[in-house]
């Protein structure tokens, strides 16, 4: 029926003349051109990627483009389509998992990618974080998402720990809810405690005196600056060790006479 479009499998494509000048027509107004511009044999890297810097490239030029054999296995393409705005789902998604470790990182940190797209990369990528080397786990905490340097806290080495700390995406809660687990948080708890940004924000501290593995001085001090409603919740929700329990009923305790005198 006239004026609606038909699908891509069903679309009878334009075929392009053996002498079509593919550097001009990548910017043709036309649907139909660039439909079959991004299904043409003779598409080189460059133009590929210049087509993909097209905001308003048709998602079936983008599906073309997929499924064309002379650029759609070379990395930058893959990228270009997977993070592309009008990239179906259903071709960008699968995309993810043929992509390289800092190119997952680079998608999810573009601000045009679409928010599930960078999300299905971060958990693509964390899911790598055990077979990647020290160095590149390193450099993921440096420079990645927060989700990514937050999933890099629970890490045994204290330089990749120190690193996602310092990582400007990382936020308070990533640090809060990393320290509540308190699997895997020996190193992180009392790089938190001796951070200089870290130690000194209340739910922070609150989380690190609940946490078992926050050296006992750390917790001292931090019972000597929380409110009183802050301790009373940690000692009713927090696994804490006997020595820290004992102490903070101590402080209340003390807290209390000094309120009634």
């Amino acid at each position: 029926m006239a004026g609606k479009s038909e699908p891509v499998q069903t679309r009878k494509k334009l075929a392009l003349p053996a002498d079509a000048q593919l550097d001009r027509l990548i910017h043709d107004p036309s649907s139909e051109t660039l439909l079959a511009v991004a299904a043409d044999q003779r598409l080189t890297e460059d133009l590929a990627l210049a087509l993909l810097n097209r905001r308003d490239l048709p998602p079936e030029a983008l599906q073309e483009l997929n499924r064309n054999s002379s650029v759609a296995k070379l990395h930058k393409v893959r990228l270009a389509v997977a993070s592309h705005p009008r990239t179906p789902r259903h071709v960008s998604l699968p995309l993810l998992r043929a992509l390289h470790t800092f190119e997952l990182m680079q998608l999810a940190l573009l601000p045009a990618a679409a928010p599930d797209v960078k999300r299905a990369a971060e958990e693509v990528l964390m899911a790598r974080l055990g077979t990647l080397s020290s160095g590149e786990r390193l450099s993921l905490a440096k420079q990645a998402s927060g989700r990514v340097a937050a999933a890099l806290l629970t890490e045994k080495e204290d330089r990749v720990i120190q690193a996602a700390l310092l990582n400007p995406r990382i936020t308070e809660p990533h640090i809060v809810k990393a320290l509540k687990a308190e699997a895997g948080t020996e190193v992180l708890a009392p790089a938190v405690a001796r951070h200089q940004k870290w130690f000194h924000r209340t739910e922070v501290k609150a989380a690190l005196l609940g946490n078992r593995y926050t050296p006992f001085a750390r917790a001292v001090q931090i019972a000597s600056e929380l409110p009183l409603h802050a301790l009373k919740d940690v000692l009713r929700n927090a696994r804490l060790s006997p020595n820290v329990r004992g102490y903070l009923k101590g402080v209340l305790e003390k807290r209390a006479g000094s309120a009634n005198s």
